[in-house]
This record gives C-alpha cells, structure tokens and sequence, in this order.
C-alpha cells in the first residue's frame, strides 16, 4: 500500500473516533446541562417565594406606613364627614381593609360614661362610627353619648386595650425627650389577627398635660379629642403578585395551620408566612413538575443552540482538516501521476531518439533511404518533446500571466480548415466536419492561442473515440456577443461523476484510452487559455455515445 493511502486512512481513522468522541461529549454536555438547570429551577421554586410575598405584601407595607399615620394629621379634630371621606379613600385604594371603624374618644378628667379611668384621667367616647363597603347608612352610626344606650363589650373592646396602653404610657411618660418610632409603634398601635388599631400620636405638651390631669383634679377642664381607628382587614383580598408565573403555577393564601394531603407525588409545595395583622395566614406555592419542565426546556433551548453551535463549528473545522487532508492526498496523487506520466512521456522518445542515434552510430554505412528513415524518427520525437515542453511552459506562463493575448484578424473557415487539412493528413481515419453558420466572418483574437485550443480538443476527441467512430464536427456560430465553437465527437463519453474533474490540472479519467501516456493537463490548459481571452468552456456528454465542447469567446470585429 502507497504511504499516501495509509497515511490518509490513518488521518481518517483519527477523525472518526475524534468525531465520536465529540458526539458523546456533546451528549454528556447536553444531559449535565439539563440536569444542572432543572435543580437550579427547582431551587428557585423554594427561593423565588420571597419576591413574590414582598410583591403581595408591598399594598399592605403601604398602608401601614402611609394611609394609617395620616390619622395623626387631624390631630383628634376629625368629624364624622372628614371621617367618611377618609375612610372611603382607604376603602377605594386598598381592598383587602374590609371594614373601618373610628372612635371619637376624648380625654378629661371629668367623669367618663364609656371608657377607662385610671386616677383622675380618663379616655372615653363620644361616638363610633363604622364604615365599609356596601353598608346600610343606618350601620354607619354605632354609639353615639347623647342618646341613651349602652356600649357593647364587642365595640369598646379595641377602644379599651389601646386606651389602657396610651395611660399607661402617659403614667410613665419622660416629656423632655422625642418619642421614638418604637414608642409610637408599642403604645398607639395594637395589632391583632385581621386587625389594626390606631390612635393619633399626642404631641409631647399635650402628653404633659394628660399627666396634669392625671395627678391632679381641675374644677374646669377641658375634653381634649382624640381620635382612633380601627382597620379590619381580610387577607384573602390581597392582591398575589405572582410575578414567577412560569415557576409557580398557583399561588393561594391559606391559614397557618393549613396542612396539605400529597394526593400526587408529582407535585411540588412550599409555603411562607405573611406579617404583619396577616401573621396567622401564609401564601401557599404549588407547582406540577410537568408544568415546571416547561421552563426547564424554555432555559435549557439557548444552552442546547450554544452547545450545538460550538459542536457545528467543530464539525465543519473537522470537515475542513478532512477536506484538507482529501485535497492533500489528491494533489499528492496527482504529482505521483504527473511525475510518472512525464517520466514516461519523456522516456519514450528519448529512448527512440537514442536507439536511432545508436543505429545511426553503428551502421558502417547507411543509404539515403535509412537516413531519410532515421532523420524522420529523430524529427518526430523531437517534435513531441518539443511539444510538451511548450506545454507546459505555456501553463506556467498563464499561472504568471506573463503571456499577453493578440488581437489579429482570423477567418474562422481558413483558419480551422488548415488544422482540420493537417490532422486529416496524420490521421487518415479521422472524419472531420466543418460547420460556419452565415451569420458568422472575420473576428479578432490570437492566432496562437486559439490554435492550441483546437489542437487539444482535436486531440481529444480522436484519441477517446473507438475505432470505427473517430468523427468530429466543428460549428463556428454566433450567440449574441460571443463567438462560440462547438467540438462534438462520437467517442466514448464521460461519466457524470468526472464532469467535475477534468478541467482540473494533472487529472486523468482512468480507462483503456489513457494507458498511452497523458500528464491531464490538455483540458486544464484549454480552460486556462479561453479564461486568459476572457471566454469559457462547458461540456455535455453521454457515456458510449460522445462529448461537445462548447468554447464561447468575445467577438471583436475588426
């Protein structure tokens, strides 16, 4: 076996395994990376919880912190209307407060109907109201001190727990300092389950006052107003932001205590609790695995395209090593052929030319008749290494583009009837048909170069054609700018799978019409001559029926 062919099925053999290896790294890469994302997506299902509670709960922070304090701003002087107008705007923006209720309370050191009284102070109330959506007007109005009436426990209840923190805190008060935002939120606030309770912040001279009353009896003092609110809220009229709808596919409130039964293992579950007045209820996650494969794929399509995307690259570097390695071993090949052929092409004339000049030198004496004899030999080999040399520094010179083409007038019948007259003569079997449509006379090109054109497609036509059908027909004919010469034998064709090859340098079509010897370079070096005068070169054949040529080059007028 040649060191070519084993080299390149070596090579070969490398890229195969290279190429399987790949495959099975690009499958390995590809099930990591699946796996990988589906436990980063099921880790985001235990973690993503949080933005959404702080999305649900972000209405609620706002009522709290905003809506609630703005109660202090009437610093106790709120009526029944500046009541109802506040209480329709909390209702209006935050659905989730389902009932208001305001207590009109007073502080004074006169006897209190309904409230607390510690020492000479007292916290009462002169009405509550209560507001909400949808609510009979005669509702609105649940205490009023001037009608007669006792106050349920379920009303003053809120009222009593916040008002005995704020005497409390009166008791002990240090007037001298600020209150501090923890202060306030112990002392004026009282939050239970679905409840927020509020009383307007007392300014610290007015605190200093209550501490007055509460030490000592005046004969005439005055009711200082206070006013409290309390919010009932209903958690499941919060709004859940579910802004991770492609991780959590239902998102629901539940109580605290609620304990799912697992009635499918292929669910997933998580919960968190919710703050606040909401602390007893939790905002309850559940996903089917299914569903969440859905945004495993989503993630994991830009990874696979990636992954993918680098795999073709390295396949088609592959195909170009392999194509690489296919040229190199063509070309190797055909420098093999072209060495061999030339050897041979040179050998044998040399070697005729030798076996004359021994005879030559040999003969103690020669007649006219073997000198004319041995003086042919010696011409016609030399003739065909003369030929081949210019052949092949005609190709060089093209390659360089060193030759330049002449513009001389040609009449095409005279000009292709003295080729066609000279291969008639050297080839007595050759049939030869000439065709001059009328539309085509004189044009300009070179002589020379088109010459070598006819000379190798002549050649061809009657070295691949069998005996018995060494037949060519010439047609000279105009096709819109172009003059085009059409070359159309009877020989033996050319398959499909060469059609691509044999206008290549050095290639040769394998069969019983090339063992006389061909380097491949006839067909390359017509391509080469009609690309230098600017034309081209097609070819249509049927394998066992024959060939045409067609050369199409401009025609110039002269």
């Amino acid at each position: 076996m040649r060191a070519d062919k084993l080299n390149f099925k070596r090579n070969l053999l490398l890229i195969i395994i290279f190429l399987i290896l790949l495959s099975v790294s690009l499958i390995v890469a590809l099930g990591l990376g699946h796996n990988l994302i589906k436990k980063y997506v099921e880790s985001e299902f235990y973690s993503l919880k949080i933005d959404v509670l702080e999305e649900t709960m972000e209405p609620y922070e706002t009522f709290f912190q905003q809506a609630i304090p703005e109660v202090s701003y009437y610093q106790g002087y709120l009526d029944s209307l500046s009541a109802s107008n506040y209480a329709d705007s909390v209702l209006e923006k935050y659905p989730f407060v389902d009932h208001m209720i305001f207590y009109d309370s007073y502080i004074s050191d006169r006897g209190i109907t309904h409230g607390i009284t510690i020492r000479n102070l007292g916290i009462g109330i002169k009405n509550i109201y209560r507001f909400g959506r949808n609510l009979p007007p005669d509702s609105t109005v649940i205490y009023q001190r001037k009608k007669p009436g006792e106050l349920s426990l379920k009303n003053s209840d809120e009222f009593n727990n916040i008002g005995l923190k704020v005497a409390s805190f009166i008791e002990s008060a240090d007037t001298t300092k600020n209150f501090s935002n923890e202060t306030i939120f112990k002392v004026f606030y009282n939050i239970t389950s679905n409840r927020i309770s509020y009383l307007n912040v007392p300014r610290r001279e007015e605190i200093a006052l209550f501490q007055d009353l509460m030490n000592s009896k005046t004969e005439k003092a005055p009711e200082y107003e206070m006013d409290l609110f309390s919010f009932e809220l209903n958690p499941y009229k919060l709004r859940i932001a579910n802004k991770h709808q492609n991780i959590y596919q239902k998102t629901t409130i539940r109580e605290l205590s609620y304990d799912p039964i697992l009635e499918h293992t292929n669910i997933l579950q998580t919960s968190i609790p919710l703050s606040g007045a909401f602390s007893d209820y939790k905002l309850y996650f559940s996903t089917d695995k299914n569903y969440l494969q859905g945004e495993v794929n989503r993630r994991f399509l830009p990874l696979a395209f990636g992954v993918f995307f680098i795999y073709f690259i390295i396949i088609f570097i592959t195909f170009l090593i392999y194509r690489n390695f296919s040229i190199s071993r063509k070309l190797f090949k055909l420098q093999y052929d072209f060495v061999n052929n030339l050897t041979h092409e040179f050998k044998t004339p040399v070697s005729v030319i030798k076996i004359a000049g021994n005879n030559i030198k040999s003969a103690q004496k020669l007649s006219l008749e073997e000198q004319r004899h041995y003086g042919k030999i010696l011409d016609e080999e030399a003739d065909k290494l003369n030929d081949l040399m210019n052949k092949l520094l005609s190709f060089t010179q093209i390659e360089n583009k060193t030759i330049k083409v002449k513009q001389e007038e040609i009449n095409p019948e005279i000009f292709s009837q003295n080729i066609i007259d000279g291969y008639q003569l050297k080839y007595p079997d050759y049939e030869i048909e000439l065709d001059i449509k009328k539309n085509v006379k004189t044009f300009l090109s070179d002589p020379v170069l088109l010459t070598s054109i006819y000379q190798n497609l002549i050649e061809n036509a009657y070295k691949y054609s069998k005996p018995g059908t060494k037949y060519l027909k010439i047609t000279i004919s105009r096709s819109r700018k172009n003059i085009v010469f059409s070359f159309k034998d009877k020989g033996i064709g050319i398959s499909p799978a060469e059609m691509d090859n044999i206008f290549k340098k050095f290639y040769r079509i394998e069969s019983e019409y090339n063992q006389q010897g061909s380097i491949g370079l006839g067909l390359a070096f017509c391509k080469e001559l009609i690309n230098l005068m600017k034309g081209d070169i097609t070819v249509k054949s049927k394998e066992k029926t024959g060939s045409e040529f067609k050369v199409e080059l401009p025609y110039i007028k002269k």
